[in-house]
Order: structure tokens, then sequence, then C-alpha cells
């Protein structure tokens, strides 16, 4: 029996021992004395059993909190998929509690660890599918993890499917940021307003945090492809403007710092829609200018069209009085002045006749400069060897004066030019030559066109016979029959202002070349003799 047991027995037999006392000194009955000590027996008994009831209750809630830590450790390896086993341990309840414990601190511990990272990579997954999806809505702050599956495996698909939206929407971002580049340098290029232009898409373009969305990237693509679109029209109109723009400075000869201003837009003449363009050069605030600047020069080729009419006609004067080809200045000027008048008075858009005329002399301009070049070789040598005749003649002079060799001042000069008269005058038949090898085939044509002109002189004069004897044939019948209500109109009554309009100014304008050489040749009855044109050069021949 252990000391605390003695101690007890102790004091429960004393006591005894002093209630048998106090019974005594009291005169209490053996009865009374049994019915008490059987009170005091019962009175123990029933303090022993609710001792017992307790201590069973709990070794029973020491096993319910045994067998939970075990269900949730089996729980918790399930949901974290682990893999190794737990043995349980020998022995009294509180030393399974005390080792199944520590358990299930460390693998709750690993299930919260895991769920927050779950729950984070839900959590961006979400928000990267909302913002794909267009959803601008925020997202709710208690978004749902499933604790039932919390395995290595389940967070490493996660990750892959979160990695798989990230780089979705690094594409997508990409191709915003593209767009938003794309429309930045289209609005420089066409001076508009960038960020109204992306707020019209959508209002986060503008923002650091941009919409990634189908419809986003649906809308920056239409919005870029008209833009291109408008560069490009303006661009062919701009340059078609240039080109109207040049043709009428070099119609009217502006100065060059009259075209200063524009040369933006002749640098644009030589470009294409996907060339890199400068800032602002495609504006509307450029296109109205340009629009604004052909209206003027329009207007001003109508006040000014007659006198470029006359000067182009000058010019051509020049050209033809240059190279000694035949042409009727005055006559030519008069008819152009009378031609020039009637398509002002009778149509309102008297520029757009007197264009053609403008154009038409441009032609004659252009087939006179290429005649004036065949022609420019025999003028040279023509002029050459009317020089080297002229020096033949100062040296015949020269070499009869006696005294040439004497040492007189200027004599040396004299003997150089001698000297160089001497090779001149060596070329003279070679010159010679050329000129009757180009006159041979000019007098041959001049003679073909002498026949033609001829025949057309018999046509004309037969058709005013037959006309003659028509008006005649008339006048009888009418003095037979009667004079009739209605008179024909006389054949050929507008001639005059055909042949004034519609005749090429450069050929049959003024005297034609070769008719004055027809009615001398007529006139003078010599057959044999051949008609020189107007512009011939007589050669002096070698005596």
């Amino acid at each position: 029996m252990s000391l605390s047991s003695t101690t007890n027995t102790t004091t429960c037999t004393s006591l005894l021992q002093e209630l048998q006392i106090i019974w005594d000194e009291i005169g209490e009955g053996y009865s009374e004395r049994d019915e008490m000590l059987l009170e005091l027996e019962q009175e123990c008994l029933d303090i022993y059993n609710k001792k017992v009831d307790k201590t069973r209750k709990h070794r029973a809630e020491l096993q319910r909190s045994l067998a939970q830590s075990e269900a949730e450790i089996a729980t918790l390896m399930s949901a974290l998929g682990e893999q190794a086993s737990f043995s349980k341990k020998e022995g009294s309840l509180k030393e399974q509690i005390s080792s199944v414990k520590p358990v299930l601190e460390e693998l709750m511990v690993k299930k919260d660890l895991r769920w927050r990272q779950v729950s984070e990579i839900v959590t961006q997954i979400a928000e990267i599918s909302c913002n794909i999806a267009g959803n601008d809505s925020p997202l709710s702050s208690g978004l749902e993890v499933d604790g039932s599956d919390l395995t290595k495996r389940k967070l490493d698909e996660l990750r892959a499917h979160l990695q798989d939206l990230r780089n979705e929407k690094a594409v997508r971002l990409k191709k915003v940021n593209s767009y938003i580049s794309a429309v930045h340098e289209l609005s420089e290029i066409l001076s508009f307003d960038f960020s109204k232009a992306l707020g019209n898409v959508h209002k986060s373009l503008t923002g650091a945090s941009k919409s990634i969305s189908n419809d986003t990237l649906a809308r920056l693509t239409e919005l870029v492809e008209s833009l291109k679109k408008e560069k490009r029209q303006r661009l062919l109109k701009l340059q078609g403007l240039g080109r109207t723009m040049q043709e009428l400075w070099s119609l009217m000869e502006t100065t060059t710092d009259e075209r200063r201003r524009f040369d933006n837009l002749s640098v644009l003449l030589s470009v294409q829609a996907d060339d890199a363009l400068g800032k602002g050069c495609l504006g509307l605030d450029i296109v109205r200018e340009a629009e604004d600047e052909v209206k003027r020069l329009n207007a001003l080729k109508s006040s000014k069209m007659k006198e470029l009419v006359l000067k182009r006609h000058y010019e051509l004067e020049e050209i033809c009085r240059e190279v000694h080809m035949d042409f009727n200045s005055d006559a030519a000027r008069q008819s152009l002045i009378d031609v020039i008048d009637s398509v002002t008075k009778v149509s309102f858009a008297g520029d757009a006749d007197l264009s053609d005329i403008l154009e038409s002399l441009d032609e004659q301009i252009e087939k006179a400069k290429e005649e004036a070049s065949s022609r420019k070789e025999i003028l040279d040598k023509v002029e050459k060897l009317k020089h080297a005749k002229e020096e033949e003649k100062w040296l015949d002079d020269y070499e009869k004066d006696e005294n040439r060799f004497s040492a007189v001042r200027g004599a040396h000069k004299n003997l150089k030019r001698a000297e160089k008269a001497r090779s001149l005058i060596s070329k003279i038949p070679a010159y010679v030559k050329y000129a009757f090898s180009i006159q041979l085939p000019l007098l041959q044509t001049l003679e073909e066109e002498i026949v033609l002109r001829a025949q057309r002189e018999e046509e004309k004069r037969q058709f005013r016979e037959q006309k003659r004897l028509q008006g005649q044939l008339a006048t009888e019948k009418e003095a037979k029959y009667g004079s009739k209500s209605a008179k024909k109109k006389p054949l050929g009554q507008s001639l005059n202002t055909d042949n004034v309009t519609k005749t090429p100014l450069g050929r049959r304008v003024g005297t034609t070349p070769g008719r004055s050489g027809v009615k001398d040749y007529r006139e003078s009855g010599r057959g044999n003799a051949t008609a020189i044109p107007l512009n011939y050069v007589a050669l002096q021949k070698e005596d």
C-alpha cells in the first residue's frame, strides 16, 4: 500500500474511532450506529461511481479525438497527394494522441500553403480570362478553391494553364500595342486626335491596363485598315493635285519662290502608299490648301490663257526665225487672235478650247524644235562656207599686195590669218559637196509639192465652175417658175470659221513654203526652171 493510502486509511480509522467515542458519550444504540455506518459506505460508493463515470467519459473523448486526428490525417494526405503511410504508435491513448498531433499539424501547414498557392493561381487565371473575354466587371473576392484536390499535379496543371493564358495575353497585348503604334503613326501623318481615336475603340487603350479582348482587337484592326485606306486616298488626291499644280505652274511659268511653299507636294509625287511619310504631310489642311491653290491657278489660267497662247505663238515664231523656216508671223498672229476672240465670245468655257489651242501650239513647237535641230547642221555648214568664201576673197587681195612681207606693224597677224584662210579654203569643196547633197532631195520634194498643189488648184477651179453653173441654173429656174419661200444655204458658208479654228497653226497659218514659187514658175513659162524655196540660202560658186 502506498504512503497516501496509508495516510487515508489512518485518517478514516481515527475518524471512525473518534465517531465511536462520540457515540459512546451520546449513548447511541447499536442499531443507529449500524445504520449510520451503512449510510457512510453508500455515500463513499456513490463518490467512487461518479469518479469512474467521469474517467470513462474522458477515455471516450480521447479515443474520439484520436480517431478524428487519424481521419484528418488520412483526408489531408489524400488531398495533398502524400504517398507516405502513417503508422499508429502503440501505448496509452495519451501517448497515441501525442504521436499523432505533430503529424496532423505538419499536414495542416502543408494544406494551408498549398491552398494559398492554388488560390493565387486561380485568381490570376480568372483575371486573365476576364481580360480576354472582355469582361470589365471586377472579380468577386471569394473565388472557390476545391480543397479536396490540392495535389502537386493539380498545382502543376493550374500553373501550366496560367502560363498558357499569360502567353496568349502577351501575344494579344503585343498586337494591341502594334495597332496603337500604327494608329499613332497614321495620326501624325493624317493629323488627327490620337487619344480620341483610341478612346472611341476602348477607353482603356489610353491608360496603363489595356483591353485585349477579341472585340477590341477586331475594332483596332478595322480602325487601322480604315486609316490606311484614308492615307492612300489622300496620297493619291494630293499626287493628282500636285501634278495638276505643276502643269499649271509650268503653263503660266510660275516663279520658284511661289512654288516653294508646296515643296512637300513635289516630294509626295514619287512616293508609294507604304513608304514612310513626314509628320502632317497628309493632313486635311494640306489637302484643302492644295485644292485652293489649284482653284486659284485655274482661275488665273482662265484670265491669262490668251496671253499664254500668244506667248507660245511668239516662241514658235522665234524658233522658226532662228533656223530660217518660212513663217508668216503677222498673218498667223492675227488669225490666232481672231480664233481666241471667237472662242471667248462663243463659249462660256473658253479656257477649255484655248487649252486645246495651247496644246496644239506646244505640239507645233516640239515639231519646230525637231526641224530646227535637223537644219542646224545645214546652217552651220552654210555659215562656215560663207566665212570660208570671205576669207578666200581676203586672201586673194592679200596675195596681190606686194608689200605683204615688209616689216610693218601687224604683218605677223596677217601671216597667221593667211595660214588659217588657206586651211579654210581647202575645206570649201567639201562644204559645197555637202550642200548639194542636201539641196537635191529638197528640190525633188519641192517639185512633187508643186505638182500636187497644181492638181489641188485645178480641183478647186472645177469646183468653183460647177458651183457657178449650179447657181446659174437655179437663177434660170427661179425666173421661169418663180422664187421659192426658203432659200438654200450656200455651200461652203462655214469654211472660213473651220479654216481658222481647225487648221494647224504651224503649217497653214501664214504663207505656205513654195506657194509663191509655184506662181513664179507658171508665169515665167520656164519649164526647165526649178522653184527655189524662200528659206534657201544661195551658195557662191568658185571662180
